[in-house]
């Protein structure tokens, strides 16, 4: 007779290393589902419908197709619908994703979740419900998050296969040694037999995926870069093209004055400081750009005297007895005033995609004034590197296709799809995962947000809207899009740990799992002790943890 081994600590350390490993994998996983409330809150609760002739406040669920709604400055709307008086500039960008409000006067289109901002409107509510604009984004939202993959396939394909393999070993073991071992041959076969099921236990395999996720995320913390799973973190560095929104991704998201041509006789000081006059009592974002690079420049801007706007063509006043004009081409056509002395600056300015304005002086054009969304400085470096890397790039914008190509142009993008709406920036995606390619979708605004979700990835640029980061799959914390190369950098990095931990794993159990059955006994009279079998795959896991550990020292620097 001999004693019986028992081995309840061994049972408790195998089921709380899976247990680690599951949990490590899960928390690895985590994704947020505030998207589609987020969304629903774009729209405001109530709102100011004109019924049997008053104005009255109503709750927006209230509202049926037809009843006519008054807008004030800074109020959202609550449906889509047609404006029939009035007429203000509306912030779209969650639509269009462009930083420029649009002009609403009569006859316009206005949709549900804009906001409205210096004039007052009134307009008839024609879309409401699930057909609305909002509500056919929140649907594409869900239906994209909905077919994503949950469930990482390559580390499922090798334990579906290991699992049965080993237990077939193991009643393999059992048999053999009590047909054909020595005296005791059923201890010899109990004994052998749990060697083989201590030694394949799939620890190292379970933790090989979830350790270097957690290792590799953490370390893209570290650059500024968040996955909300390791499931994006394996897609990323399967990308083979990289669609980029324009406003607010590519561009600062802002405009600025980027150009001020006076004609010879004036400075372009004097200028500046009659034309900030002027548009000082503009809320038009124009007019704040001007004011900005005035204010920047310490000029002391002079009042101005019977100022009017006029919405869609620009603004006059008088600065110091001067009679001055600013607005568009039509609106110095309008006016009778000739403008073919700019046609040179004109031609040039307006191939750059910029929003172009002239200045007049009593009635004589003496200034071209050009106004853009500036291209970000990181923008030009994170595309050279990210085509280094042999990913192509394509933008995708709701912007016109003149000012797309100009951006496109000077980043060296050939793929360019302009006036892109929500749905249609979905099917950019869709036709590319059609045609077999890995993509990438990066934006920052909530009408990028159903393209996100879409895409094998979606990267939110972090000081974007709270909806475009909800439904992205990664995160860049800063608006720096040099990080987007090192991100990509890194989740190849963390994938090629990943395999490492999975072949060390695979190889560990193909050598040791025939020394725990005995394969050795025959010739060298070796058994593997179940101690020793607890210990070795104690080792396989630790050396798994270690090799992911590594990925804390990786720099994915590409300089």
């Amino acid at each position: 007779t001999g004693t019986v081994e028992v081995y309840f600590e061994t049972s408790a350390a195998i089921v709380t290393l899976v247990l680690v490993g599951k949990y490590l994998e899960a928390t690895a996983k985590g994704r947020s589902t505030n998207t589609i409330k987020k969304l629903l809150n774009l729209r405001p609760k109530t709102t100011n419908v004109i019924r049997f002739g008053t104005e009255q406040k109503i709750r927006v669920d209230a509202l049926v197709s037809g009843d006519e709604i008054m807008i004030r400055p800074g109020d959202k709307i609550p449906a889509d619908g047609i404006v029939l008086q009035g007429s203000s500039y509306v912030d779209e960008s969650m639509i269009t994703g462009e930083p420029l409000p649009t002009l609403k006067d009569e006859g316009a289109d206005v949709t549900g979740g804009t906001i409205n901002q210096t004039g007052a409107f009134r307009y008839r509510a024609t879309t409401l419900g699930a057909e609305s604009v909002l509500a056919r984004i929140i649907r594409m939202v869900e239906e994209a998050q909905g077919e994503k993959p949950r469930i990482q396939e390559l580390v499922d394909r090798y334990v579906g296969l290991f699992v049965p393999a080993v237990l077939v070993i193991a009643a393999a073991t059992f048999v053999l040694w009590v047909a054909l071992g020595p005296e005791p041959t059923l201890s010899f076969a109990m004994v052998n037999t749990v060697a083989v099921l201590i030694i394949a236990c799939p620890c190292a395999m379970g933790l090989a995926t979830p350790i270097s996720i957690l290792v590799g995320t953490g370390k893209a913390a570290e650059l500024g870069v968040v996955f909300r799973g390791g499931d994006a973190l394996q897609k990323l560095q399967e990308a083979s093209i990289l669609a980029l929104d324009k406003t607010g991704t590519i561009t600062t998201g802002q405009p600025e004055l980027t150009d001020l041509i006076p004609i010879p006789e004036l400075e372009r000081k004097d200028v500046l400081r009659s034309l900030a006059a002027v548009e000082a009592l503009s809320e038009h974002p124009v007019a704040k750009a001007i004011i900005r690079i005035a204010c920047d420049e310490g000029i002391n801007i002079p009042a101005v005297r019977n100022f009017e706007a006029l919405p869609g063509y620009g603004v006059t006043g008088e600065v110091e007895g001067t009679k001055i004009h600013v607005g568009t081409k039509r609106y110095m056509n309008n006016l009778g005033i000739d403008i073919s002395g700019f046609n040179t600056e004109f031609r040039h300015l307006s191939g750059e995609g910029k929003t172009l304005l002239f200045y007049s002086v009593e009635e004589k054009a003496s200034a071209i004034i050009a106004v853009s969304d500036r291209i970000k400085s990181s923008a030009s470096i994170a595309t050279k590197r990210l085509q280094d890397l042999g990913i192509r790039i394509a933008l995708v914008t709701g912007d016109i296709r003149r000012t797309a190509l100009a951006i496109g142009n000077a980043l060296g993008i050939n793929k360019i799809v302009a006036e892109a709406l929500p749905n249609t920036k979905v099917e950019v995606v869709k036709q590319l995962q059609a045609d077999g390619q890995r993509v990438v979708f990066v934006g920052d605004g909530i009408n990028d947000a159903p393209a996100l979700a879409q895409a094998d990835v979606g990267l939110a640029i972090g000081t974007g809207t709270d909806i475009a980061i909800e439904s992205a799959d990664v995160i860049i914390m800063a608006s720096d899009l040099r990080v987007i190369p090192k991100a990509i950098t890194l989740s190849t990095a963390t994938l090629r740990n990943i395999r490492q931990n999975l072949f060390w794993a695979f190889i560990y159990n193909i050598v040791l799992i025939p020394v725990a059955a005995g394969a050795l006994y025959p010739t060298f009279g070796i058994l593997l002790s179940p101690i020793l079998a607890a210990c070795a795959m104690g080792l396989s896991s630790l050396f798994v943890i270690f090799n992911a550990l590594r990925l804390q020292r990786f720099d994915p620097s590409l300089d």
